[in-house]
C-alpha cells in the first residue's frame, strides 16, 4: 500500500466522527429534518460543518477505536449534543402547530386536516398555514444560518468525545418545552379571543330565535369571521412567532455553552 494511503482508515473515522454531532442536530432540527430534504444533502452539510469545527477544536478519536467502551460513549456525548441544540429550535416552531390546532377548534376546522411537509404529519390547515409561515420567516432571518454557527460554536464549550450536557443544562431544555404552551397560546391569542366573543354572539342569536337554524348560519359565520380575524391579526401572529423562534435558538445557545 502508498505511504500517502497507510492513515486513510484512521482519517474517514475522524470525518465519520466529525459528521454526528450537526448530523443529529439536522435530524431534530426544523427545515433540515423535512421529508423533502434529502439524506444526502444532509450528510455533505454535516461533512461541511462538522469537519472544520472538529478539527479546530482537537478532535482525537479513542487509542482503543471506535468499537470501544469509551468510543461508543463519545458517540452517545455527540448525539445527545447534537438533538438538543435542533430539538431546542425544533421547540420554538412547535408553539405553531399549538397555535393552529387552537385557531381550528375556535373556527370549527378542527376536521380539516392536512399533511405537512415539513414535519410529515398530519396538522390541521390552520396549523399548515402557521408552520408555513415560521418555517418562512425561520428562513428570512437565518436562523438555519444561526444554527449552524451555534453547533460550530458548540466544539469549544463540549470538545468532540469528551464533552457532555450537564444535568443543568439537560433540564434547562425541559422546562423550556413548558413554555411551547405560552407560546402557541399567546400566538393564537388575537384569533382565538375575537372567535370566542363571535360564538358568544351566535349563542345569543340561537336563543333569541328559536327556529333559525344554527349549523347552517353559524359555521359560515365563524368561517368567514376566522378568515378575516386571520387576516387581520397576522402582523401580530408573525411577532409572536418570531418570539418564539428566537427563544429556541437561543435556548440552543445556552446547550451549546454547556
Amino acid at each position: 500500500m502508498p505511504a500517502e494511503f497507510g492513515n486513510i482508515e484512521a482519517q474517514l473515522m475522524l470525518w465519520l466522527f466529525a459528521m454526528i454531532r450537526p448530523g443529529a442536530a439536522f435530524l431534530a432540527a426544523p427545515v433540515f429534518s423535512a421529508p423533502a430534504v434529502p439524506v444526502q444533502l444532509r450528510l455533505i452539510i454535516a461533512l461541511g460543518i462538522g469537519v472544520p469545527a472538529a478539527s479546530a477544536a482537537g478532535v482525537a478519536l479513542p487509542p482503543d477505536g471506535m468499537a470501544s467502551f469509551a468510543g461508543l460513549l463519545a458517540i452517545g456525548g455527540e448525539i445527545v449534543a447534537g438533538l438538543a441544540l435542533g430539538f431546542a429550535v425544533q421547540i420554538g416552531l412547535a408553539a405553531a402547530f399549538l397555535a393552529g390546532e387552537v385557531i381550528s377548534n375556535t373556527m370549527g376546522l378542527g376536521f380539516a386536516a392536512m399533511s405537512d411537509p415539513v414535519g410529515g404529519q398530519v396538522s390541521p390547515a390552520i396549523g399548515q398555514f402557521l408552520s408555513m409561515l415560521g418555517t418562512f420567516l425561520f428562513l428570512a432571518v437565518g436562523g438555519h444560518l444561526a444554527l449552524a454557527q451555534i453547533i460550530v460554536e458548540s466544539y469549544q464549550a463540549l470538545p468532540p468525545g469528551s464533552g457532555w450536557l450537564s444535568h443543568d443544562a439537560i433540564g434547562g431544555l425541559v422546562r423550556f418545552g413548558g413554555l411551547v404552551f405560552a407560546a402557541g397560546l399567546s400566538i393564537a391569542l388575537p384569533v382565538a379571543f375575537a372567535m370566542v366573543l363571535v360564538q358568544i354572539v351566535m349563542a345569543m342569536i340561537a336563543r333569541s330565535t328559536p327556529t333559525l337554524n344554527l349549523f347552517a348560519v353559524g359555521l359560515p359565520a365563524t368561517l368567514l369571521a376566522g378568515i378575516i380575524l386571520l387576516a387581520i391579526a397576522a402582523p401580530a401572529m408573525g411577532d409572536s412567532l418570531m418570539n418564539a423562534l428566537e427563544a429556541g435558538l437561543g435556548q440552543a445557545r445556552l446547550l451549546a455553552n454547556g
